[in-house]
């Protein structure tokens, strides 16, 4: 929240450059920071009105999430999505949330199935394109359910750690006309297997609804062709990103 006098306030009750870093990376996650944008540290200083060392430090932490793309001497920018590095992320999320859905389908079908259709009760609310954040958050919240009913909220963090730019081209996709719809239509076909104990109809239904934002990944690539790494040619020059990030 902006102080009276423009600047950022923070918690100086915690660390300054864990603040920036997490302010930074929902900004990257969320792509009001695109894919190239330069990031001045100067700006940055006088944005969140912090010295240099917490501002050096949040990005050297984003460089660690594969978020930006530090050049010594000249610039800082925000990095292309790895298409690569997302088909990974969606092998370990399918891996991990597929074996959660077989046992949940037996161990605790109902209790699952309630604490589930909670959150997509609530998803439902705002599938609005006015509300796109609440939505991705609940997005991620019905998820990680999963994994706290399977007793594996460890491998929930280390899953938001490696879905960096799974989740960027995903949040390209879902303004896309009927996104959010089949989204929606997705999550309950697996809350109603799961309410029946039928593991088989649940697995099926998660590898349908994880296969949707790869499976047009062309489409994102011709509609955003800058925001896209091309490992074939040499990393273009940074661009200025017009604004205050």
């Amino acid at each position: 929240m902006p102080s009276k006098t423009g600047l950022l306030l923070l918690d100086r009750s915690r660390q300054v450059a864990v603040q920036i870093h997490e302010i930074l990376k929902e900004r990257i996650l969320s792509v009001s920071l695109e894919p190239g944008s330069v990031l001045s540290r100067a700006a940055l200083q006088d944005e969140f009105g912090v010295s240099q060392t917490p501002v050096r430090d949040a990005l050297l932490r984003l460089q660690e999430d594969g978020l930006v793309d530090i050049f010594p001497q000249y610039a800082t920018r925000v990095s292309r999505i790895d298409i690569d590095h997302a088909r990974q992320a969606q092998f370990l999320r399918l891996s991990v949330e597929v074996e959660a859905l077989r046992r949940l389908s037996v161990e605790s079908p109902k209790e699952t199935a309630a604490a589930l259709e909670a959150v997509l009760n609530e998803q439902e609310r705002f599938a609005d394109p006015a509300t796109y954040d609440r939505f991705d958050a609940l997005d991620r919240e019905f998820h990680r359910v999963l994994y706290e009913r399977s007793r594996s909220l460890m491998l929930w963090k280390v899953m938001r750690r490696q879905s960096v730019h799974l989740d960027r081209l995903r949040r390209l996709n879902l303004p896309m006309p009927g996104k959010m719809q089949s989204l929606l239509i997705e999550h309950r076909a697996i809350v109603t297997a799961i309410a029946r104990g039928d593991g088989q109809a649940a697995e099926a239904a998660m590898r349908t609804h994880l296969s949707g934002t790869l499976s047009i990944i062309e489409e994102i690539r011709t509609r955003f062709p800058d925001f896209i790494l091309n490992e074939a040619a040499n990393s273009p020059p940074p661009r200025a990103f017009p604004g205050k990030v």
